[in-house]
This record gives structure tokens, C-alpha cells and sequence, in this order.
């Protein structure tokens, strides 16, 4: 679909529940004929559980390409990067217009992004079903 995002991965294994798919993403310079010299390339490999949808047959080996919907994108950067973002500098400006001691505000912003993940660890069933994955065959 238009606006979706999508990767390219090998299926690993298939079960009546689950397809995982093995994504390996490379940073920008991975296609740079110098790559061997510099050591800054990196290539990264993650493993995405899709529900297997009856009637699609995949099998071990075949290429296939993991869809997730743009929104639900865009979701996951707001949780994972911006409100704990926003919580750190907030606790950060807080602590400094109560003049609390520079040290005692990191470690209260870096507990509070802390309580952020641990709430967002708390909720990861919830928000595996909310966020899913599609299998197209390539």
C-alpha cells in the first residue's frame, strides 16, 4: 500500500500462529565500495513476528517484504523517542526552577525516562497487538 513502510527480509521459520521474518538493516554506508577500510559500517539484524494469515504459504528461505502502516510508524518514534524526550527536558527545567542541585535533577529526569520505559515495558503485550505486521510475498 501507498504510505506504508516496508522491508525486505527472509523467512527464519513458520507456524500455525507466526511467520518470523530476519531483517537486516544497513546503515548508509554499507553500499560504499570502502566500507572494509573505515570500519563505520553497520548492519544490523532483527527478527519481526507476523501473524500467519490463513492461505498465505511461506516457507523457510523465501524473500518476502514486512509491511507496517505509516501511522503506526509514526507511533512508535512518539513512544520511543519524543515523550521520553520531552519527559527529560521537562523534569530537567523543572528541577532547575525549584534549584535543585544539578546532579539530583539528572538523576530525577533519568528516572523519570526510566519510569516512561518501564511503563511502555509494562504495556508491550497490549501494544503488540496494536501494532502489526504484515508479509507480502516479493
Amino acid at each position: 500500500m501507498k504510505g506504508d513502510i516496508s522491508h525486505r527480509g527472509k523467512v527464519t521459520s513458520v507456524t500455525a500462529a507466526t511467520t518470523t521474518v530476519e531483517i537486516i538493516s544497513q546503515s548508509a554506508c554499507a553500499a560504499c565500495h570502502a566500507k572494509t577500510l573505515c570500519g563505520l559500517s553497520e548492519n544490523v539484524t532483527k527478527t519481526v513476528d507476523v501473524r500467519t494469515v490463513p492461505g498465505q504459504d511461506f516457507q523457510v528461505g523465501e524473500e518476502v517484504q514486512v509491511v507496517l502502516s505509516r501511522v503506526m510508524g509514526h507511533k512508535a518514534v512518539w513512544l520511543s523517542y519524543v515523550i521520553p524526550l520531552v519527559i527529560l527536558i521537562s523534569l530537567i527545567l523543572l528541577c532547575s526552577f525549584l534549584s535543585v542541585n544539578e546532579f539530583v535533577s539528572g538523576l530525577v529526569a533519568m528516572a523519570g525516562v526510566a519510569a516512561w520505559y518501564f511503563g511502555v515495558w509494562m504495556f508491550r503485550d497490549r501494544l503488540r497487538n496494536e501494532f502489526v505486521f504484515g508479509i507480502e510475498k516479493l
